[in-house]
């Protein structure tokens, strides 16, 4: 049986690992999800990404995301929550982007101009599906 809901599980299995401080964390590889790891390591909340082909299960490739801390072991993802949801979207225009914590965090949407930040949604002028919110 399929998951319902990948970007769920990716913004679940990160925020798990990094709460308990774990320097990478594992979850499925989907086009969607790679996008959002992009978008986090340009944004400078991950350290990185690699895709791993599938130990116990070969046709499922993982994608191990690198997780960041400041030099005092302090967490630089201090939240990471899914706004919308498969029973619920929740989508915006160009214009009306909400910022997250007054700028201080990220939305990541998905546009026609692939996933992006909210900044770069706001410089684009084009809305989206908000996919999540990080501070």
């Amino acid at each position: 049986m399929g998951m319902t809901d990948p970007v769920a599980d990716m913004l679940t299995r990160i925020r798990n690992a990094n709460k308990m401080k774990f320097k990478n964390v594992d979850v499925l590889l989907s086009r969607i999800n790679l996008n959002i790891a992009k978008t986090l390591k340009q944004s400078g909340y991950i350290g990185g990404f690699e895709v791993k082909k599938g130990e116990k299960k070969p046709h499922h490739d993982v994608l191990r995301v690198h997780l960041r801390y400041t030099d005092s072991k302090e967490r630089i993802i201090q939240n990471i929550q899914r706004v919308s949801k498969p029973g619920r979207r929740v989508y915006t225009k160009g214009r009306k982007i909400p910022k997250v914590l007054n700028g201080y965090g990220v939305a990541i949407l998905s546009t026609s101009k692939g996933v992006v930040t909210d900044r770069e949604a706001r410089e684009l002028n084009v809305g989206g599906e908000i996919l999540c919110s990080v501070w």
